[in-house]
């Protein structure tokens, strides 16, 4: 829909006035630039002095277009949002709460708020089924103990690395997309229900050795790279390095980037790398109209977010 601008000073230029906004949004969010009600889906509407009024009658609310988006009763200009999202989509390790108030001249409070919502508005609810070869691996997320509060470490038991850390589980399918989601522990009872979820019956799936993974070969082809007997790459393409580059960036995001990231909020950063590894081959302007047109009803309220 646009193809003007190809970095942020453009994007901004393009989107000076609030006008220009709230019409790309409408032609991002309505076919044929039809008012569509948020309400009861009713096509069509009636323009007033503030907005649109619904034509149905069993309904005949009011809106405007940024209602029942991810902007609605914002008290941020459009085109602040759209150049966070920009800035949100097309970094490749995120922008931080800090950096992103300095931007903007906003505080780093109404930052942070901001990033969470473009985060949840990232989120794929329906991914499609992965198919083909699929790569899946865990990983762990959380600091070191040696940096945690000596009260905090006094109560954490001795064990594993990854005691007191957040298990993330991933899928990618080679050439495709990848899929995320944070567990509350890393077993086969937990891991394998996301993998059926998530990969369709008769695909190729590559892990590593652990035992939470047993079992898969009943529903897939199923094939392990030892990694504890110094096993990386077997004959055939058979690794798990692409998902491990995925992690790593991941993680090099969180310690570089946002340094700290809490369990409770960490399923949107994971959504948020994910986003931007499954849009990695389209240019930076189309993943921006990509990410606009995914901020219908995925309102994400301070209440919530806190809560």
């Amino acid at each position: 829909m646009v193809s003007q601008f190809k970095n942020l000073i453009q994007l901004l230029d393009f989107f000076k006035e609030e006008k220009t906004c709230t019409e790309y949004l409408a032609k991002s969010r309505w076919a044929d630039n039809v008012p569509c009600c948020p309400h009861c889906g009713n096509v069509g509407a009636y323009i007033t002095n503030r907005g649109y009024k619904c034509k149905a009658k069993e309904c005949g609310k009011k809106f405007t277009v940024i209602t029942g988006t991810i902007f609605e009763n914002t008290k941020i200009s459009l085109r602040y949002w759209f150049g966070a999202i920009y800035l949100a989509t097309n970094h490749k390790k995120g922008i931080s709460s800090l950096q992103l108030s300095r931007d903007l001249n906003v505080t780093q409070k109404t930052a942070w708020f901001i990033l969470h919502r473009v985060r949840e508005m990232l989120t794929d609810n329906a991914p499609e089924m992965l198919t083909g070869t699929v790569e899946v691996d865990e990983t762990y997320v959380g600091g070191k103990k040696a940096n945690k509060h000596q009260k905090v470490r006094k109560v954490l038991k001795e064990g594993r690395g990854m005691i007191n850390k957040t298990p993330v589980i991933a899928m990618l399918q080679r050439d495709g997309k990848i899929v995320t989601a944070v567990t509350p522990v890393a077993n086969g009872e937990v891991l394998k229900p996301f993998i059926y979820k998530h990969v369709a019956p008769g695909s190729t799936v590559f892990t590593d050795g652990f035992g939470a993974y047993n079992g898969l070969n009943k529903t897939y082809i199923h094939e392990i790279v030892r990694h504890d007997a110094n096993e990386y790459v077997r004959v055939g393409g058979i690794h798990t390095n692409s998902i491990e580059g995925f992690w790593s960036q991941l993680k090099r995001g969180i310690i570089g980037i946002y340094h700290n990231v809490s369990p409770k909020h960490l399923h949107r950063y994971a959504h948020e790398f994910g986003y931007r590894y499954n849009t990695r081959k389209v240019l930076d302007v189309d993943r921006f109209e990509d990410a606009i047109k995914n901020a219908d009803a995925k309102r994400l309220t301070y209440k919530r977010l806190i809560a």
